[in-house]
C-alpha cells in the first residue's frame, strides 16, 4: 500500500475517482495500484509529484508499506 500517497491525496481532498481521471486510468486501476497489485508507471509517479505534491520527494510519496493489523 502507498500510505504516504493516500495521505497526500486525502489532505488535498482528491478522491480516487479524481486521481484516476488525473492519470487517465480507471478507478479500478487506481485501486489496484494503491493496494500494490499493480505498479505505478514512472510517468504517473512523476506527474503526481510534479503537479499534486511538488514539495515531497518521489521516493517518499511512492514508498510502499505493508498493511499491518494491530491487535489489542
Amino acid at each position: 500500500m502507498y500510505g504516504n500517497l493516500a495521505r497526500v491525496l486525502r489532505e488535498r481532498k482528491i478522491t480516487m475517482k479524481a486521481y484516476a481521471e488525473f492519470l487517465g486510468v480507471s478507478e479500478k486501476t487506481i485501486q489496484n495500484k494503491m493496494s500494490g497489485r499493480t505498479e505505478f508507471t514512472l510517468d504517473e509517479a512523476l506527474k503526481t509529484c510534479s503537479i499534486i505534491c511538488p514539495e515531497y520527494k518521489l521516493d517518499f510519496v511512492f514508498e510502499r508499506t505493508e498493511n499491518t493489523v494491530i491487535s489489542a
